[in-house]
C-alpha cells in the first residue's frame, strides 16, 4: 500500500508558469498512491480553469473516496475570507484533499488555531514583507483495511516558524481520540526531523521535498504511529508540476 502526499501549487508548473489539467493527471497516476493527500488544492478557480482539482485527482488514482476541505473562500493572494464550512459550488475554494483506495469508515475536519498578526517573510529578492497567514486545517480519515482500521490525516500547516508547531502539537492531541495505527502525511512547514521531535511519530520519508528542481530541505513528511505495516520503500520523486517534490511510502499489508 503506498501512502503519498504533495503541495500542488494549485497544478502550477514552476518551469513554464502554466496551470494544465491533464498534468495533474499524469502527477497522480505517476504517483500511484492508495492513500493520497494533497495541498494547496484549487476548486472552482479561474486560475486552474475552474476544474475541481480533487475530483480530477479521484478519478486519476481511482479512489473509492475523497474528501476536499476548503481553507479559504476566494482566491489566494485575491480577494478570500476564512471559511469554518463548505464553500458553495461555483465560488472559487482552495484548501486540501484526502483520497482513499480503500473505504473511509469516518471523516474528521481539525480546524487548527490561527496567527491573528502578520508576519514577515522573506521574497525572492530578499525584501522582507509582512504577510496575513491564510487559515489552516487537517482532515482525518478512518480507512478500513483488510488488517482493520487505519487513521490517515492530511494537513498544511503555518509558514511561521515556531505557529507551525503549536498547530501540529494541537492535531496530534486531536489524533489521538482516532483508531490507531495512524498516518500524518502533509506539507507541515517543519524542516527534516524536527517533526519527530514534537511528536513521538516516526519518520517515515527522510527525503528532501523543497524546492523541486534542487531540493535543500525537507516539508513534506509521511509520518506513522502505532504498531504500522513494515515499510519497503520510500521516495520524493520530481512530478510535472507545483514547487515542491512528492513523498511517498510503500507499506507491507
Amino acid at each position: 500500500m503506498r501512502v503519498a502526499t504533495f503541495n500542488l501549487l494549485h497544478g502550477l508548473a514552476t518551469a513554464d508558469g502554466r496551470v494544465e489539467v491533464e498534468r495533474l493527471r499524469d502527477a497522480v497516476r505517476t504517483l500511484d498512491a492508495d492513500i493520497l493527500g494533497l495541498q494547496e488544492v484549487d476548486r472552482d478557480q479561474e486560475r486552474s480553469h475552474g476544474v475541481d482539482q480533487t475530483a480530477v485527482a479521484a478519478e486519476a488514482m481511482g479512489a473509492v473516496a475523497h474528501r476536499f476541505v476548503p481553507t479559504i473562500d476566494g482566491t489566494p493572494g485575491g480577494q478570500w475570507r476564512a471559511t469554518a464550512d463548505d464553500v458553495a459550488p461555483g465560488r472559487p475554494a482552495y484548501g486540501i484533499a484526502l483520497l482513499s483506495r480503500h473505504p473511509v469508515k469516518d471523516w474528521r475536519v481539525v480546524r487548527l488555531p490561527a496567527l491573528r498578526v502578520r508576519s514577515p517573510i522573506r521574497t525572492h529578492d530578499r525584501r522582507l514583507v509582512l504577510v496575513k497567514d491564510e487559515p489552516r486545517v487537517a482532515v482525518a480519515a478512518v480507512v478500513e483495511l483488510p488488517s482493520g482500521p487505519l487513521t490517515v490525516a492530511t494537513t498544511h500547516l503555518s509558514f511561521v516558524p515556531g505557529w507551525s508547531t503549536v498547530q501540529l502539537r494541537r492535531l496530534v492531541a486531536v489524533l489521538r481520540t482516532l483508531p490507531g495505527p495512524q498516518l500524518l502525511t502533509g506539507d507541515l512547514n517543519i524542516a527534516g526531523p524536527l517533526p519527530r521531535l514534537l511528536a513521538p511519530w516516526q519518520r517515515l520519508v527522510i527525503e528532501k521535498t523543497f524546492p523541486v528542481a534542487d531540493p535543500k530541505v525537507q516539508l513534506d513528511h509521511v509520518l506513522g504511529l502505532g504498531d504500522l505495516p513494515a515499510p519497503t520503500a520510500a521516495a520524493a520523486p520530481r512530478l510535472p508540476l507545483s514547487d515542491h517534490r512528492a513523498a511517498y511510502v510503500d507499506l507491507e499489508l
